[in-house]
């Protein structure tokens, strides 16, 4: 039997600021060449101030490690800014085990999902 073929969904990334939280909306497949979309919004969440930037992994179906690092540099930045950075699922298999993978899970705020992001 032939496993599934993965097919490529093109990344589509949003913001929006609620209630002085930064949201960063993410669907898609996440690699090499869409992971400046996401480097740019967050840039943006950087920028705006806001005490705490959410990032909604749940409609995202495929991350590479250049998105990883994309977020690792996100969470420095917020860090360095005293500010919260928190990475919301439900996360796709294929994202969860890039975290557990690399053993960067711990590096990050993850939430179960956006209600549990914006309450935290």
């Amino acid at each position: 039997m032939l496993s599934p073929m993965y097919v490529h969904t093109p990344a589509v990334v949003t913001h929006a600021v609620e209630d002085e939280v930064f949201v960063v909306r993410v669907s898609g497949s996440l690699d090499h060449d869409s992971a400046p979309l996401l480097e740019e919004t967050c840039a943006l969440a950087e920028d705006s101030g806001a005490p705490r930037t959410v990032v909604d992994l749940s409609l995202t179906d495929f991350a590479d490690s250049t998105v990883l690092h994309v977020l690792l540099a996100a969470q420095r930045a917020h860090h360095r800014q005293q500010r919260t950075l928190i990475v919301a699922g439900p996360f796709h298999e294929v994202v969860r085990r890039l975290f557990d993978v690399t053993g960067t899970a711990g590096y990050f705020t993850l939430a179960d999902d956006m209600l549990g992001a914006l309450s935290s």
